[in-house]
């Protein structure tokens, strides 16, 4: 398979790889440590016929890019976790209307503003549920320089198969990180643009919600002859709210199972020196995402040569997670290890999957990354 080998950061290549997906319109706001994938964006759209505005706030950029979505084409906004906040209200919109939307949310310390500067993976929790209502966020987590852009054109194509916002998070070390990359090429990201569903029947005839209950809805581009109602209270086929108690209930869960029934076009993960285990006591499984995974790789390069047989289960797709895959290493070995910059954000889904209280941890919440010293420390500690 041809790639193209690129020099950058992560923000930077989160940016190369919406224009490249086909992204047209870019609607944000400047927060540190996401700032330079609207700063990028907004020098290459223009010259591929799209545009990049600056809004007033983080809840203008979002709902800019709802507006864009709307007419058609793809659309992306990007932030931190406290532009995630702000953005919550638009994004349970573009979760009732289901409008495609993607969010890239460079993460950094927090609670409120927190640690700007600083590195963190505290918004995890958040990306599972980043406003109120029944629905199921799709959110996915960029581990190298090159997921950040592989993962953003990924979001493109399942936010337009799904018709709902798909979340990419990065980090403050992955998105400000300059290295080497190797990308797919051009072409090969073109072919695989998987483009949204549209309806080419008669204009009476059209019910743009009105699909079977574990399908995205079907919503035609603005002025192209077809009319429907955008909304976020819960409405009929057409769009048009409605309090009716059965249409109600078929919507709600029909948002649910569009998702979940299909989680298996959704799930993705990385198995790293796993192939050997078999189940022995002295086996441990470490398992990290994001900027950590990077560290986990060395350390458990290090494990090895000690004569500790340690392997990474990196979660790519973080919800809905891939609990298959989990549940299977979990049940195989004793020993596992959680390794993440925020306290049990995700360790609490590998305990749910796995119906295990045992799993071991290893958090850090001072804007300081994660080494690979510590984390063999951690294991020769607890194992």
């Amino acid at each position: 398979m041809a790639n193209r080998e690129i020099i950058s950061t992560g923000n930077d290549l989160a940016a190369i790889a919406a224009v490249d997906a086909g992204c047209m319109f870019f609607g944000g706001y400047p927060i540190t440590p996401s700032s330079e994938v609207m700063h990028t964006i907004s020098d290459l759209l223009p010259e591929v016929g799209g545009a990049a505005i600056q809004m007033e706030d983080e809840i203008a950029g979002i709902a800019a890019a709802i507006g864009a979505a709307m007419s058609g084409i793809r659309s992306m906004t990007a932030t931190s976790g406290p532009g995630v906040s702000l953005k919550a209200e638009n994004l349970g919109l573009a979760q009732m209307a289901e409008v495609p939307l993607v969010l890239v949310n460079v993460m950094r310390g927090g609670p409120s503003t927190g640690l700007p500067t600083r590195v963190s993976q505290g918004d995890v929790r958040q990306a599972r549920n980043p406003s109120h209502g029944d629905y199921r966020s799709i959110t996915l987590c960029a581990g190298n320089l090159a997921e950040c852009y592989t993962e953003v054109v990924r979001a493109f194509n399942l936010a337009d198969r799904f018709m709902q916002p798909v979340i990419v998070l990065t980090d403050e070390t992955i998105g400000h990180m300059h290295g080497k990359a190797m990308i797919p090429t051009l072409e090969e990201v073109k072919a695989g643009i998987i483009p949204r569903k549209s309806f080419d029947g008669a204009a009476e005839d059209y019910r743009p919600y009105g699909v079977e209950g574990d399908e995205a809805a079907v919503l035609n581009p603005m002025f192209k002859g077809y009319r429907y109602h955008f909304t976020g209270l819960h409405h009929d086929a057409k769009g048009f709210p409605t309090e009716e108690i059965e249409t109600c209930r078929k919507l709600i869960q029909r948002l649910e199972d569009k998702v979940m029934m299909h989680t298996d076009e959704l799930e993705l993960n990385e198995e790293f020196m796993l192939d050997d285990f078999d189940g022995s006591d002295g086996e441990v499984l470490i398992i990290a995402y994001g900027s950590v995974s990077l560290a986990a790789k060395e350390a458990i390069r290090h494990l090895r040569k000690d004569g500790i047989k340690a392997g990474l289960f990196r979660p790519i797709t973080l919800w809905p997670s891939p609990a298959t895959r989990i549940k299977h290493f979990t049940d195989m070995v004793k020993n596992v290890l959680c390794v993440e910059l925020n306290i049990r954000q995700y360790t609490e889904e590998v305990e749910r999957v796995a119906c295990r209280l045992d799993i071991e941890g290893l958090y850090k919440v001072n804007g300081r990354a994660i080494s690979p010293y510590e984390i063999v420390e951690k294991v020769k500690e607890v194992f």
